[in-house]
């Protein structure tokens, strides 16, 4: 008896020991970012971008698994208000800190700080941006790498790591762009006319051609330009990890090294099935991890480069230079790495079918407790082009949702939940036969720990023959990606899923005329966004909300919700 109750009590204190390790071992990172425009040349165009501490991206946070991050985060745009969300962190006990205006939390308004404190759980490839109105367009968006805990060690060795951030440019202010699609006529904001790789672009210029180093130069490639491009220095003969990362407004984008193969291991956050590939395909929201080995001729320099997929290209690509010890970073002799053609739909889901878990990963529940599909169609309200889901268009209420859940509010949003379907005979192959649709802030709510299916269904927009890809990302969660198909999804698909090693994700994409199923656990009480991560598609509407659980989040602080019909009620409730 003795010895049993000694061997439980080494059991006990290795255990406090173990939690004592693990606590010391997690730090809390403190920032302090001030938000403002300034004069930058991110395409070798001086324009006007938004940057953090005067830098364009934005800085961008490392820390470890386990750790808290503190960021003091003041609003120096002086006529405007912002939030920033922390893409693909999960938010668990912090739901107020996801960033997403009206959704969690109040704006930030001019010359206030908020702080942003929340928990970065799990090692990964993540990034920030702006969510409120269009500002990931103008430039508001950094990386957010979080790196194994201590002890811990991720499943692929390598040498050394970089990291891409992939965003597109335009030369005309989001404002404008933002005016223009809620414009009757509609004014749609165009191509981007540059593709950036870690802020840096050349636009209307050769980069096959010398370029002279003399001030008159518009595409000056020297280390000092804003615009000249990155460089990532490598030494022959090891291996490395590439990061990626997409924060595109627009463009889905096709990545690959030149003359160099990669392997995929981890997306969104997640390890996979390590899986050779040629090039990645990466949408709007996604994030890769690659390792490529630096075995090619070590004499010479190679191009990275990003182009665009699923829209007719008119932009140039992305590029960043490849630069083997102890040669100089020089314009590479080689032509960028080609390709796939721009509307190789084939090839796109070929692609994204090879993703798939890595052995030993969590496994989806078998069965579903509610399942929702979400129908993408492009509408007419008033007049105004809109996008919709079951013919409703997303429009955001002044007051938080999470603070009117929370307490109860009436009349702050609509309280008629939106439908869990659409209509069978909706022809998805064809423009709508009455575009008309209609504008709502209702609320999907949610069971506690129940088992959702989404799917999402692609459709005809109102010109004919027209079907966009849609990246779509959760907020609060990632999912299982149990499959993706072509036409209506229907009863017959859903006995085909993958339920046996379907890819954790945040972000997945919806093919054109197609359809996509995911699963997630609604686990994490808050107010989470589901939208295109298209930025002028969830302007336009494209997007729902999800309310989980409120009921069991202890207090919320009030600067994060004190605003619209919950200030007031705050304020009235405090003596104010």
């Amino acid at each position: 008896m003795r010895s049993s109750s000694c061997r439980l009590l080494v059991i006990i204190l290795c255990c406090l020991l173990g939690l004592v390790q693990i606590s010391l071992a997690s730090k809390v990172r403190h920032f302090r970012w001030e938000v403002g425009y300034m004069f930058w040349s991110p395409d070798c165009v001086e324009n006007v971008v938004m940057g953090i501490n005067g830098q364009f991206p934005g800085p961008t946070i490392r820390a470890k698994a386990g750790d808290t991050i503190v960021v003091h985060l003041t609003n120096k745009l002086h006529t405007e208000g912002v939030v920033i969300h922390w893409h693909g962190i999960r938010q668990f006990e912090t739901p107020w800190a996801d960033g997403t205006a009206s959704i969690s939390q109040c704006v930030i308004n001019p010359e206030e700080t908020f702080v942003y404190r929340f928990k970065v759980d799990k090692a990964g490839t993540y990034f920030y941006h702006g969510h409120y109105g269009m500002q990931r367009s103008a430039g508001l968006y950094g990386s957010l790498i979080v790196d194994v805990a201590d002890g811990e060690k991720d499943p692929f060795h390598y040498d050394g790591e970089f990291s891409l951030l992939l965003s597109d440019w335009w030369h005309k202010n989001v404002h404008d762009q933002a005016v223009g699609l809620s414009s009757n006529p509609f004014r749609w904001i165009g191509e981007p006319q540059s593709i950036l790789i870690n802020g840096r672009g050349q636009y209307n210029c050769s980069l096959a051609a010398h370029v002279s180093n003399t001030s008159s130069s518009l595409c000056s490639l020297r280390g000092d330009a804003q615009c000249a491009p990155h460089v990532l220095h490598v030494q022959p003969n090891k291996t490395y990890r590439l990061r990626i990362a997409s924060t595109t407004s627009l463009s889905s984008l096709n990545l690959a090294i030149g003359h160099h193969k990669m392997i995929l291991v981890e997306a969104d956050g997640n390890y996979i099935k390590p899986v050779a590939v040629d090039n990645i395909d990466i949408y709007s929201g996604e994030s890769y991890s690659v390792l490529f080995t630096t075995d090619q001729n070590p004499s010479t320099n190679y191009w990275i480069s990003a182009t665009v997929r699923g829209r007719h290209p008119q932009t140039p690509p992305g590029l960043t230079i490849l630069n083997y010890h102890p040669n100089s970073p020089s314009i590479p002799t080689s032509a960028p790495p080609v390709s796939p053609a721009w509307d190789d739909y084939g090839y796109s889901k070929s692609f994204s079918n090879k993703i798939i878990a890595l052995q030993g990963s969590p496994k989806p529940p078998i069965r579903r407790d509610r399942q929702i599909i979400l129908l993408n169609t492009q509408n007419k309200i008033n007049g105004f082009n809109k996008w919709s889901i079951n013919n409703i268009s997303l429009v955001l209420p002044a007051t938080p949702y999470l603070g009117s859940i929370k307490f109860g509010l009436k009349g702050a949003f609509d309280h008629q939940g939106p439908p869990d379907n659409f209509s069978r005979n909706y022809d998805i192959m064809k423009p709508p036969m009455n575009p008309n649709s209609t504008q709502g802030s209702g609320v999907y709510t949610i069971h506690f720990n129940s088992i959702v299916d989404v799917i999402l269904q692609n459709a005809n927009a109102m010109a004919a023959n027209v079907s966009e890809i849609h990246p779509w990302h959760l907020h609060g969660h990632d999912f299982w990606v149990l499959g993706y198909g072509e036409g209506k999804f229907s009863e017959k698909d859903a006995k085909r899923l993958n339920l046996k090693n379907p890819p954790l994700r945040n972000t997945v994409v919806i093919f054109p005329y197609g359809w996509t199923a995911i699963r997630f656990v609604a686990d994490n009480p808050g107010v989470w966004a589901f939208h295109c991560h298209i930025e002028p598609h969830l302007h336009m509407g494209m997007g729902v909300i999800f309310s989980e659980a409120v009921e069991r989040i202890k207090k919320i602080p009030e600067e994060a919700i004190a605003c619209g019909l919950t200030g007031k009620m705050l304020m009235h409730n405090h003596g104010g």
